[in-house]
């Protein structure tokens, strides 16, 4: 267990600092971003590389659910806000989302894997929160 937490840890901070010098290489930009990341590549270039069943040791399979988790997030903050409901993230887990990926980009290689998670979203059984479990996160 140590071993796999090791690795995933591992994994996790390789993502972060090939991120880190992907947005330092390209300081230029032509147009501000509003989401970055996996989830935006073409599903052409994104399908051969994932392998369902191989786990979170598979690095694009770890950065696809990575960056799921992190879209996923911001998603709450939304959904929680605005109809007071919100996805239990610990309920999905990865072999779920690089099997959805997968196969979605399989039979759409001109589509982008955001919006199979979006797709994902909107059809995912939601938890009832009270309005006043509703937040500002930005709130001073």
């Amino acid at each position: 267990m140590r071993s796999k937490m090791r690795t995933q840890w591992i994994w996790a901070s390789t993502a972060i600092i090939l991120g880190w010098a992907a947005a330092a290489a390209g300081v230029v930009r032509a147009e501000p971003l509003l989401t970055q990341g996996i989830g935006l590549q073409s599903c052409a270039k994104l399908a051969p590389s994932l392998k369902p069943g191989a786990g979170l040791d598979h690095l694009p399979n770890a950065l696809l659910f990575y960056w799921f988790q992190g879209y996923m997030s911001a998603a709450n903050i939304y959904l929680l806000n605005e109809y007071s409901d919100y996805i239990d993230i610990s309920a999905v887990d990865e072999p779920t989302i690089t099997r959805l990926v997968a196969e979605f980009c399989t039979a759409n290689p001109r589509q982008k894997p955001i919006s199979a998670i979006d797709k994902f979203i909107r059809d995912a059984d939601k938890v009832s929160a009270k309005e006043s479990d509703a937040f500002d996160p930005w709130e001073h």
